[in-house]
């Protein structure tokens, strides 16, 4: 089992059934999965862009992201429907948790300026998501191997029925979040 899975049940869970006084185990909020997504609007005009994305990507999660594709046609930017313009990758299970060990407790801390993260960033139905501007701070990948720093967006899926209760989950997991 994960160091952060093991934390979860050994001290989030007594934590969270003290504090919002949940009566069965199935009551007590939990991360359902995490999405992670990397737009790359220069793949219109170069497609060797995203296959850079990609890799990068598949280093990060541990796991081969899916391509996005284009919805709708915009002439403004040259792009049809059905292009593919990301990528994206969803982690449940195992490889979520070690992804949400290793973004709390290594990558947060490599961004310049660190203060914590956001405490409002949440959707009103217990989702918290972080943008962030570059792929650098992950520590597997390497600063002479990229071709251009790219951005991604991070999604918190948790099963929690409020804000409140998603904040106090992952403050109790460890998420670093500003004063």
């Amino acid at each position: 089992m994960d160091r952060l899975q093991e934390k979860y049940q050994k001290e989030v869970v007594p934590a969270l059934t003290e504090k919002f006084g949940y009566k069965n185990v199935m009551e007590l909020p939990k991360v359902e999965k995490i999405i992670i997504n990397m737009g790359v609007g220069e793949a219109v005009g170069n497609p060797k862009a995203l296959d850079a994305a990609v890799n990068d990507l598949t280093i990060i999660a541990g796991q081969k992201p899916i391509l996005t594709r284009a919805k709708k046609s915009l002439a403004a930017w040259k792009l049809r429907q059905g292009m593919p313009i990301g990528c994206k990758v969803t982690l449940r299970g195992t490889r979520m948790y070690q992804f949400l060990d290793k973004f709390m407790n290594v990558a947060l801390p490599r961004v310049r300026d660190f203060r914590g993260v956001s405490d409002k960033a949440f959707d009103g139905r217990g989702n918290y998501a972080i943008g962030l501007k570059e792929q650098l701070i992950f520590p597997e990948i390497e600063y002479d191997k990229i071709d251009k720093v790219r951005g991604m967006n991070i999604v918190v899926v948790t099963t929690a029925k409020s804000d409140e209760e998603a904040r106090e989950l992952l403050k109790l997991m460890g998420m670093p979040f500003s004063a």
